[in-house]
């Protein structure tokens, strides 16, 4: 069982959504310090305020920031553990729905490129083998990642990548050498700003009449539950596990249904 006394914990995406309830929660948790990067200036400082009034000063400090511009995002993380000392904790959360022919490109940059970004350099700074603490990385996958529909196919596959890249970063190999946990997260669908026709697109404009149809069909989870359940599965989890919060049930572990899949379909990577 692992705990966030005293950690130092990097969030991205951290403003809003399910963002803000995890770092909610973590106020709960005796964290030493949270470092909140998203791009939205404004909401991302009042956060840091209302937070730092409650909490005490310097509990939190937003950092205005664009994931997918590296220099930046990079700049941050290195500010972040020269400030504090070291950074233990790491959740890759920043996310977009948008497979618009203006926006996918940006999609992907954003669910994927900057997560493995955030990711590798998180395990070089934080990797006990060269010197570090070890530590956590915990990356926001989806339940899209288990399933496979027509509506999305870019936003499917970003989540599919995220998936696949956390379990293998996340595997023992790695792990008893870095000391570092790698751990993903599957969310069902969440009542967050995630969903709304002002933030989703589709390159294909029969699917795009859909949309009315299709979402508001769906269950939502409240944003809480999903993010109760990335702090349970920073709690409970292995390195190299897969978690599902969805339908606003407890957190579930579904790494062996994980592994059992990939040991299906395996088969057919044998020569």
């Amino acid at each position: 069982m692992h705990d966030f006394k005293d950690k130092v914990v990097l969030i991205t995406g951290g403003a809003s959504g399910v963002g803000s309830g995890v770092v909610r929660l973590l106020m709960e948790e005796e964290v030493q310090h949270v470092a909140i990067l998203d791009i939205a200036k404004d909401a991302g400082k009042a956060f840091q305020d209302e937070l730092n009034a409650k909490y005490g000063p310097d509990k939190v400090k937003f950092h205005q920031c664009d994931v997918t511009d590296e220099e930046v995002f990079l700049g941050i993380m290195a500010e972040v553990k020269n400030t504090r000392g070291q950074i233990d904790v790491v959740i890759n959360n920043a996310g977009i729905m948008n497979d618009s022919w203006q926006t996918y490109k940006k999609q992907i940059s954003i669910n994927v490129t900057a997560l493995v970004t955030g990711s590798l350099r998180a395990l070089e700074m934080m990797r006990r083998d060269e010197g570090g603490r070890g530590g956590t990385i915990i990356n926001l996958a989806s339940v899209v990642a288990l399933c496979q529909q027509p509506t999305l196919p870019v936003y499917w596959g970003t989540k599919s990548a995220v998936l696949q890249f956390s379990n293998c970063l996340g595997m023992e190999e790695h792990y008893s050498v870095s000391g570092v946990r790698v751990i993903a997260v599957c969310l069902g669908c969440t009542n967050t700003g995630l969903l709304t026709p002002q933030k989703t697109g589709r390159f294909d404009k029969y699917f795009a009449a859909q949309y009315g149809e299709t979402f508001p069909a769906l269950r939502l989870q409240k944003m809480e539950s999903a993010a109760k359940g990335i702090i349970e599965a920073y709690k409970r989890g292995e390195s190299g596990s897969t978690w599902l919060a969805t339908r606003d049930e407890p957190v579930k572990d579904i790494t062996e249904d994980i592994r059992k899949a990939y040991d299906i379909l395996a088969v057919h990577a044998m020569p």
